[in-house]
C-alpha cells in the first residue's frame, strides 16, 4: 500500500486518484502549498471542482502530518513567506497569547510573518 493510501485509511477516507494525486503532491514537497500551486502540479484533465473538494475533505477530517486526529486539529504556528522565492513555510515556533476583549474566544491562532528565507538570505 503506498504512502497516501495509508494516511488515507488512517483518516478513514476513501482512496481515489484524486485524493492519492493530492496527497503525493503534499508529500513531496516541502514548503506550504496553495491552492493554485497545487492546481498547477495536477493533470491536466483533472476538474478544479474535484480537487476543491478533496481539499475541503482533508480540511474537514484534519488531515495533517502533525499527528493530529479529527478530534484534536489544533494548529497555533507562525507561517513564514519569503518575498524573493515566494515559499511559504509552516514554522515551529509559539504564538504568544494574545488577550481577547470580552466576548471573544480563540479557536486557533495564524501568524504570517514576510521576509528573506534561510535559501534566500
Amino acid at each position: 500500500m503506498s504512502a497516501p493510501d495509508n494516511l488515507l485509511k488512517d483518516f478513514q477516507l476513501r482512496s481515489t486518484p484524486g485524493r492519492q494525486e493530492v496527497l503525493q503532491i503534499f508529500l513531496k514537497n516541502s514548503y506550504a502549498l496553495s491552492h493554485g500551486d497545487i492546481e498547477r502540479e495536477m493533470p491536466l484533465d483533472f476538474d478544479r471542482v474535484t480537487l476543491y473538494r478533496t481539499l475541503k475533505t482533508f480540511l474537514d477530517n484534519a488531515l495533517c502530518n502533525n499527528n493530529c486526529s479529527t478530534a484534536g486539529h489544533h494548529h497555533n504556528h507562525v507561517h513564514f513567506k519569503c518575498t524573493i522565492c515566494g515559499q511559504t513555510s509552516c514554522l515551529e515556533v509559539e504564538i504568544p497569547g494574545i488577550k481577547l476583549p470580552k466576548g471573544y474566544k480563540p479557536v486557533e491562532s495564524n501568524l504570517l510573518i514576510q521576509g528573506t528565507c534561510q535559501h534566500c538570505a
